[in-house]
């Protein structure tokens, strides 16, 4: 069996790569599992290509700002860039991405599911390939609903999960009936913050690009996010984003945990996880609309127009994303870890799909998270966590902020949005959408 899978990988990286004499490529990812996963596998990539790879990983804050600085300047400190749905069209419409359409056949762009895709495209080419894709749902300790007689419903509303939090809060044990991101970033604590307000009935901007941060869903969903946290939520909350929630809920501290669908995999592994046996899953919340209500993200894997070695690059990109990539974790690493939510052949492996019992729930959300609806009303922007425009990394990163003063009781919520939207509104006047 591992013969013809080598044969097969070799072929690939092959006709991919196109490389006469060695190269090492510097590659900047975040801090996640899945890009741990990668780098520890990536051993197989060098002894097969005879490339090296000097490793750059960050915390998720820090990476967005250096690859933002690097590509920005063309500083060329980078050939493979991690990043997203939001960077990839806009930095390709740009020029500051290889477009990545040229990989052999048997890479198979039609197996990526067409939505993933076309978040990472730009006109007509893609700039980005896929590492995973994620939505958001509700992750929660079916052990801690049953023995408290609650029934988590399958779409269940911010109310109720105002309630259950209530209930199964019991700061004695250490264990909190929520856990939510309070990190501040665009990407961190506003990516549940967004999903959040768009429930609660809101958006950023009206039809004219107005900023709508003071508007009483805002107001309603600050209030509710504040209020939550302080009365059900652990210490340090401004301090935990993605990564320190994982290990929170993974350790029994949390009743209920609101996030990426891919930590899916994570929660449910035995050897990473002390609750594997005890998660439930469900729909994201929602309030007055479901709209925007559960996000859309990809982490992808690009290369910067200033690398010098996109040859080299390439070929990584072609094995780490492939079919046979997602083959290998599952056989090394166990099927619950492969990257999610960017294959339809993943969805059609057996293995994953006996190990994984959230791959259909979270194939679901991703499939239906819609960015061209991100909101109840009408807006001029797509995007579901985050609004599809080059301004809106230095506006959410600001927002976040203000919100995570809130938060941390720094100001009153009133205050933080007032302050919001008044940056905000002056990025956009010095960007040209305001007169």
């Amino acid at each position: 069996m591992r013969i013809p899978y080598l044969l097969a990988c070799s072929t690939l990286l092959a006709a991919a790569a196109g490389v006469a004499s060695a190269a090492t490529i510097t590659i900047a990812t975040v801090n996640n599992g899945d890009m741990i996963t990668m780098q520890k596998l990536s051993s197989k990539w060098e002894q097969q290509t005879g490339n090296t790879i000097n490793w750059v990983v960050l915390e998720e804050n820090v990476l967005r700002q250096r690859v933002t600085t690097d590509i920005a300047t063309k500083g060329g400190q980078f050939d493979i860039l991690t990043i997203g749905s939001y960077e990839t069209p806009i930095w390709g419409k740009q020029g500051w991405l290889l477009p990545l359409n040229g990989f052999p056949a048997s890479y198979d762009y039609n197996d990526i599911f067409k939505g993933v895709r076309d978040a990472l495209s730009a006109n007509g080419k893609l700039y980005a390939v896929p590492f995973y894709a994620e939505s958001s749902f509700t992750f929660y300790r079916k052990d801690l609903f049953e023995a408290a007689g609650l029934k988590m419903p399958a779409k269940p509303t911010y109310d109720e999960i105002a309630q259950f939090a209530d209930k199964l809060t019991d700061k004695s044990k250490e264990r909190y009936g929520i856990c939510l991101r309070g990190k501040a970033g665009w990407g961190e604590n506003m990516a549940f913050v967004d999903t959040l307000v768009n429930g609660f009935g809101g958006q950023w901007f009206d039809m004219k690009w107005n900023p709508e941060l003071t508007s009483a869903p805002w107001k309603a969903a600050i209030n509710y996010y504040v209020n939550l946290l302080h009365r059900d939520g652990p210490p340090g909350v401004t301090g935990n984003g993605f990564n320190e929630n994982l290990a929170l809920f993974s350790t029994g501290h949390c009743a209920m945990w609101i996030d990426a669908t891919v930590a899916a995999g994570m929660v449910f592994d035995k050897t990473k996880s002390q609750v594997a046996d005890k998660v439930g899953f469900t729909a994201a919340p929602h309030g007055v609309t479901e709209h925007g209500t559960g996000w859309f993200w990809s982490w992808a894997l690009a290369v910067p127009a200033s690398s010098k070695k996109a040859d080299a690059a390439k070929s990584f990109l072609a094995w780490a994303t492939s079919k046979d990539y997602v083959k290998l974790v599952g056989e090394t690493n166990g099927w619950t870890g492969v990257p999610p939510g960017t294959r339809e052949s993943t969805y059609d492996n057996p293995n994953y799909i006996k190990a994984a019992p959230f791959a259909a729930t979270v194939k679901t959300a991703i499939l239906s998270a819609d960015i061209t609806h991100p909101t109840k009303n009408p807006v001029p922007y797509t995007g579901i966590q985050y609004v599809a425009i080059p301004e809106f990394q230095g506006i959410g990163t600001q927002v976040g902020q203000f919100v995570a003063a809130a938060l941390a009781g720094q100001m009153s919520v009133d205050d933080a949005l007032a302050k919001a939207q008044a940056a905000t509104k002056s990025t956009m006047q010095q960007a040209g959408y305001l007169q």
